[in-house]
């Protein structure tokens, strides 16, 4: 049956099909299904604690969605975006395992590679895959020794009767943003190219009805991506037309909703309502981060045309902060509280209990908040920032230190700091290192390092340097150390994480040098030796560097 190309509020045609080939679906039938999607989980498989989202209660919400659908005559497909890896605890200790069980009992039906997924050596994702009943995707993340996909590229599911493609893609981003030490044993090709000879393979060997992309490369209203590697934007606009019904995606932990007048919404809260991007007919939708929101697309498709209905993002029990009468706050629900699904809950809590064991030691104590949420420490210095450099410079008994702001995940509250709080704010195991360098070289380092662009990981925390960074001319001026100009001749050393002398962020790589220093601290338990050494921490200690000035 020759499938017809029909362009309407949304598309199912793909200018790679060929003519007169056989699809799956019955003429002038309607079929229904609904995609549900999940992004950027990084370890959080339990609730927090104010009993928001967590992956027991997803489970009772998808369970809901899938009941209501069937008796609909729908289906129910099931997706997530990549980095299920790094971020909590618990589940990092654990290798994710909980998390990736926990999606196997939820019926999750394909995942794409995210960057984080390469924070381990291949060994471990290896491992990982293996304990999934769904496969890892990524047409685009290549075997370097071997010149084989990493990975499957691509998946096929089974709805109603419609063949459906669900074509895994990762951000090439990944070469700077994943462990430079397991990053020489994988080569990423261009998203947009790896796609254009997926899709030409599906038309030929599949013809499937609707095709997904499952990315992992980040939303970038207008296609503005600026230092980052392009987004699902860009990739949608050097395609054909409708080349992908939709694309879920995930990376920058957006909720993807779009204003009437087109622009982003950045105000959206729990509970509004959310009208995904529309780029050249094809779909992009992204569903926040942690599993805090669930993305549901509701579709029907006759004839080759794909149609959604409705979409919205459900949020998974979160809560918002609202004063009392009394002056008191409290949290309350947005909506109407999602039970956790027993079953998960009880398996979910052995790894609980087992963390907490673990991570439940106090360390310290802290006078008041530390910052480091990442809507603020990528675009300015703060008093996390300043400890953590401060302290991995005394450790590496350095002039100097600094610190990536992508490689700091969490803040301090005040009160008693425990172990689980540490490894929170840094997950990933790097190690303190150093290097030396005469004033005039450092300079030349400097150029590149503290011009590194806000609202990204590799936006630098600075220790014990002062200096003038004009983004607009691309200069850095009056530079100091330990309040001196800084000299041509004069040796200085600098710390800085094993990652990112590495050349991890886009670092400029520094571990090849004669000078150059793997101390054997891991950034984890130096920060929390630190806390045990000098508690209790009073924040008035380590105001944010004021003494970095930026120009626009």
């Amino acid at each position: 049956m020759k499938r017809t190309t029909l362009f309407t509020f949304s598309v199912s045609a793909s200018l790679f099909t060929l003519c007169n080939v056989s699809y799956a679906y019955e003429q002038d039938k309607t079929y229904q299904f609904t995609l549900l999607h999940t992004n950027d989980l990084h370890g959080h498989y339990w609730q927090n604690k104010n009993g928001e989202y967590g992956l027991a209660a997803q489970k009772t919400l998808i369970d809901r969605i899938r009941k209501e659908v069937k008796e609909k005559g729908g289906d129910v497909i099931l997706l997530n975006a990549g980095d299920f890896n790094t971020g909590v605890p618990e589940s990092d200790l654990q290798n994710a395992k909980p998390d990736i069980e926990a999606l196997n009992m939820m019926g999750y039906e394909a995942l794409t590679l995210g960057n984080h997924e390469f924070d381990n050596p291949l060994q471990l994702l290896d491992m990982q895959e293996k304990w999934a009943n769904f496969p890892f995707l990524a047409a685009n993340v290549y075997n370097k020794k071997t010149g084989d996909l990493l990975v499957k590229p691509y998946t096929i599911l089974q709805k109603q009767g419609l063949k459906i493609a669900v074509v895994g893609l990762t951000t090439e981003d990944t070469e700077k943003l994943g462990n430079p030490e397991f990053m020489s044993a994988v080569k990423f090709e261009r998203p947009a190219d790896s796609a254009k000879k997926v899709l030409a393979e599906l038309a030929d060997k599949e013809q499937p009805d609707v095709k997904i992309a499952l990315t992992h490369m980040g939303y970038y209203h207008d296609a503005k991506f600026g230092s980052n590697a392009p987004g699902d934007v860009s990739m949608v606009r050097e395609l054909p037309q409708g080349a992908f019904d939709l694309v879920i995606g995930g990376h920058t932990h957006d909720t993807v909703c779009i204003n009437d007048d087109g622009s982003f919404n950045d105000k959206f809260k729990a509970g509004d309502s959310c009208k995904p991007a529309l780029e050249k007919n094809t779909w992009i939708m992204q569903a926040g981060e942690w599993g805090k929101y669930v993305g549901r697309a509701d579709f029907s498709f006759r004839n080759g045309k794909l149609t959604l209905e409705h979409y919205e993002l459900i949020p998974v029990n979160l809560k918002k902060k609202v004063k009392k009468e009394d002056g008191s706050s409290e949290y309350v629900l947005y909506q109407k509280e999602i039970p956790a699904d027993a079953a998960l809950l009880a398996h979910l809590k052995t790894y609980q209990e087992k963390g907490d064991k673990l991570l439940g030691k106090i360390v310290g104590k802290v006078d008041g908040k530390l910052e480091g949420d990442r809507n603020v420490i990528r675009f300015h210095q703060t008093n996390l920032g300043q400890l953590i450099a401060r302290s991995q410079a005394e450790r590496a008994k350095a002039d100097v230190g600094i610190m990536n702001s992508g490689g700091i995940r969490a803040s301090i509250e005040a009160g008693d700091v425990t172990y689980k709080d540490i490894l929170t704010v840094q997950p990933f195991g790097n190690i303190i290192s150093s290097f030396e360098m005469n004033g005039k070289h450092l300079l030349d380092y400097l150029k590149v390092v503290a011009l590194k662009s806000v609202d990204s990981g590799a936006y630098p925390q600075f220790y014990g340097i002062t200096m003038v960074v004009d983004r607009k001319a691309q200069t850095i001026s009056d530079v100091k150390i330990g309040g001196k100009a800084i000299a041509p001749n004069k040796i200085y050393r600098v710390s800085l994480p094993s990652y990112c002398a590495a050349g991890g962020d886009g670092y400029p790589v520094v571990s090849n040098l004669a000078s150059y220093v793997n101390t054997g601290f891991v950034d984890a338990d130096s920060l929390k030796n630190y806390f045990e050494e000098n508690s209790p921490i009073k924040i008035e200690d380590f105001k944010a560097n004021e003494g970095i000035i930026y120009k626009d």
